[in-house]
């Protein structure tokens, strides 16, 4: 009893320490994001080793955002997030078959991202009427704003947008005239925009502006400069600041004339910052500066030169790296850097003074042969350096230099073994082919491969072999003659009457059998003959 007892609270205790099946969303219940940032609901499990999750609106709206599912928890991200995810999300979790638990998150929405602009009109003279003009951009929503245009510490001007039912980020405006005094030049025309809602929490809720009231001029004076200097190495970053005095909001732009004379426009801003120069970012920069008060402009220049060492942008081959023997070829070399860097052209096994060369960045070779076909190089050097690329050049051409190899000899005894070698060059490489010179005198094809073996000779096998070398470019043959001595041939058929024909066929018998040589066994098989 006492063993049963302790097996039966070590169940119990098992099951009391292992985690039931729980779920919750974070941020809980409920999240404020700002439109245009990133937003990350997650849905996290515990007491599941495998859960499945969903995700939807209340209302069955699309989700405009992506979901990543992990082992125990799931995201649903939206970057950026925007009006179409004002909703309530529902993460909803299986675990197995029969458990399943959800829960949902209300994403609640607001735009205030940046303080106002305020623009005054025209240029402030004394008892001349003046315009203020105080915009807030990228509001929502935006029948929670507040607006007030205040001179010092007197409110000239309040307003309110109560009733608009704008349904997505707007860029609301204020406008003020009055008529300023003398006394008024120096103080600060101040706008205060405000979006008090109560049940979201978000911080800030109001955002002030304000600019003096002063007598207008520029932009005047205006130059570039330029850091580290206007001849930055590539590589290295490049900082243009356009400087200008002017005394009220002023909007830069930057523009560069390209080579073909036009102008492209980089950015609106005082600093155009480039963290690693290329080449190509060399030329003319232009600084346009345009008072928004005044409504004057003035434009300021800057040479720029990229220095460095070179880098190859092309290195082709026309009318392409594959070609037939005697079509023109054309190499051509491209690089780029500062000082303008010297071209080399040529063949990467040949010396400056033997070849295909060219100090230039074009290499013409008319008429190629399979002699030109190989590896190229470009080198392109200035004082900074040098740069080398290359490219192989194919030149497809039909079967030359057939040569045939016997060994041991062409004329052996029976018995022997005999092998056939042809060799040919060519591109691509060309088909071996064997055939055979019958009693007919056709030839009839026996073999096809580059070794040809004849094992234990007859006296049949002796006769007239071709080797037929072949692609598509072309054919070419080569022949040779196997003569084929019998093995009593020797002492049977060289003793004849006439004993100076004896001596001289003994001794032709005995070159045969010590060095195979072709004229005697010639002459032997024809006298046995």
């Amino acid at each position: 009893m006492g063993r049963t007892s302790r097996a039966v609270l070590l169940i119990l205790y098992v099951f009391m320490t292992v985690k039931a099946f729980e779920m919750e969303i974070i941020p809980a219940n409920r999240i404020v994001a700002q439109i245009g940032e990133t937003l990350i609901l997650t849905c996290n499990t515990t007491g599941c080793a495998s859960p499945s999750f969903s995700w939807r609106t209340q209302m069955d709206n699309p989700l405009g955002g992506t979901v990543n599912n992990h082992r125990t928890y799931s995201t649903l991200t939206m970057n950026p997030v925007s009006i179409v995810n004002s909703h309530d999300y529902l993460c909803t979790v299986f675990c197995g078959e029969k458990e399943k638990k959800e829960k949902s998150i209300k994403v609640e929405l607001y735009s205030f991202p940046s303080n106002p602009i305020i623009e005054i009109r025209p240029s402030l003279v004394a008892g001349e009427p003046v315009t203020v003009i105080c915009k807030i951009p990228d509001v929502y929503p935006s029948d929670h704003l507040e607006v007030l245009l205040k001179k010092e510490g007197y409110i000239l001007h309040e307003e309110n947008f109560y009733e608009d039912d704008s349904t997505n980020t707007e860029t609301k405006t204020v406008t003020y005239s009055f008529n300023p005094t003398a006394e008024d030049i120096g103080k600060e025309i101040i706008c205060v925009a405000k979006l008090p809602i109560a049940y979201m929490d978000f911080e800030p809720k109001e955002r002030v502006t304000s600019q003096k009231l002063n007598t207008n001029f520029g932009p005047k004076i205006t130059i570039i400069t330029a850091s580290p200097g206007n001849s930055p190495m590539e590589g290295d970053p490049l900082k243009l600041t356009c400087v200008t005095e002017s005394n009220s909001p002023t909007q830069t732009v930057w523009r560069k004339h390209l080579a073909d004379e036009s102008i492209q426009h980089l950015i609106e801003n005082n600093v155009l910052f480039i963290p690693h120069t290329r080449f190509t970012d060399s030329g003319l920069y232009i600084c346009e500066v345009i008072n928004l008060v005044t409504n004057k402009t003035e434009k300021a220049t800057m040479d720029i030169v990229i220095q460095g060492s070179p880098n190859i942008t092309e290195l082709s081959i026309e009318p392409s790296i594959t070609v037939r023997e005697g079509e023109n070829v054309s190499i051509q070399c491209s690089a780029e850097g500062n000082p303008p860097p010297k071209i080399i052209l040529r063949r990467k096994s040949d010396s400056a003074d033997m070849g295909s060369y060219s100090e230039g960045r074009i290499l013409l070779l008319p008429s190629v042969t399979f002699l030109n076909g190989g590896d190229y190089e470009c080198i392109a050097e200035n004082k900074f350096g040098k740069s080398k690329s290359e490219i192989t050049l194919n030149v497809e051409y039909g079967p030359k230099n057939t040569m045939i190899s016997v060994i041991p000899a062409t004329a052996v005894r029976e018995g022997e073994t005999v092998v056939m070698k042809c060799t040919s060059s060519g591109n691509p490489a060309p088909v071996i082919s064997w055939k055979k010179k019958t009693a007919t005198g056709e030839l009839e094809k026996m073999f096809e491969d580059a070794t040809l073996p004849i094992q234990n000779v007859k006296s049949q096998d002796m006769g007239l072999y071709e080797c037929e070398a072949y692609n598509q470019f072309g054919r070419e043959e080569k022949a040779v003659k196997l003569l084929v001595q019998g093995l009593s041939g020797g002492s049977r058929h060289l003793h004849t009457k006439d004993s100076k024909k004896n001596d001289t066929r003994t001794k032709c018998y005995h070159l045969l059998h010590i060095c195979r040589c072709y004229i005697c066994s010639e002459y032997s098989v024809k006298e046995n003959r």
